[in-house]
């Protein structure tokens, strides 16, 4: 069976890569810079971008599944030439907010972007699909790693704004369950971790991690968007600080804790404390 990547260089792609080939999968990933890749032996690799209609039609020639990376705006035509290709299943993965678990999410700027792209791969794509919603990655603590190892500080509009944040490698092992086996198509999951933890608790686990007391500092909340907004379009920047701002006030309007990793893959989630020990030589 051979399975396309894409967004394999990613740190929730790395596993997929990994997860994939330890099942016997034959493993294909589309990749703008096939020699920065540093992929295992195995694994083979098409110079290209989602974006480039020849591209995906060169990457797809051959394939039987799919994992389809969050380009949003590419997911459309990807469907479509996915569905002439002849590949038999796609895994699509959104994001949380898509879910529409209250009136926040459903009034965010992702909320419809992420629809629009799921019905698109419904409608257009192969008959079998699956589109995972995980909630926000644990790896954005990545942000706070320059401050951590500079400072010893993370400077943070709402510490203790509250979420059920999600391991990467949890994200990947549920993908590949979808990928692999045949009673997960036609379904929408949505994807978190163990349990609510606030920024401030995040901070304190990377900290026991490392074996270095951290501190946090409260900032305005447009001192941090000014900031983001270098990196995240300003309508997600928006969406977040929303989210904390509730959240920290009202942990109750939060993402809620659902079992859908140990429902797929057979065992729990990983908590984030095991997400800063796994990372611990990025903040050292």
């Amino acid at each position: 069976m051979t399975i396309l990547v894409t967004g394999a260089t990613g740190k929730t792609g790395r596993h997929v890569v990994r997860e994939l080939l330890a099942e016997g999968a034959d493993v294909r990933v589309l990749t703008r810079h096939p020699e920065k890749a540093d992929l295992p032996p195995g694994v083979t690799v098409v110079k290209g971008d989602l974006t480039t209609p020849e591209n995906v039609s060169a990457a797809l020639d051959g394939v039987d599944r799919a994992f389809l990376f969050p380009v949003l705006h590419a997911i459309p035509e990807f469907a479509e030439a996915a569905k002439r290709a002849g590949v038999g299943r796609v895994v699509l993965f959104t994001g949380a907010w898509a879910a529409g678990h209250n009136e926040r999410d459903r009034g965010s700027w992702v909320y419809p972007r992420y629809r629009a792209a799921e019905a698109a791969l419904a409608g257009s794509g192969p008959a079998e699909w699956t589109v995972l919603r995980p909630a926000p990655f644990a790896t954005n603590a990545l942000w706070w790693a320059p401050s951590v190892r500079a400072e010893g500080v993370v400077r943070l509009p709402h510490p203790d704004a509250v979420c059920p944040i999600i391991h990467e490698a949890d994200l990947a092992a549920t993908v590949v369950r979808a990928l692999l086996s045949d009673d997960r198509h036609g379904a929408h999951y949505t994807v978190t971790g163990p349990a609510a933890v606030t920024q401030a608790e995040q901070v304190a686990a990377i900290g026991e991690a490392i074996g270095r007391t951290l501190r946090v500092e409260r900032i305005e909340p447009e001192q941090w968007r000014s900031e983001a907004e270098r990196f995240l379009r300003p309508g997600i920047a928006g969406d977040l600080l929303r989210e904390w701002s509730e959240t920290e006030r009202d942990p109750a309007t939060a993402l809620p804790v659902l079992p859908t990793v140990q429902e797929l893959t057979g065992r729990p989630a990983r908590t984030f404390a095991q997400w800063a020990a796994d990372h611990a030589h990025d903040f050292a």
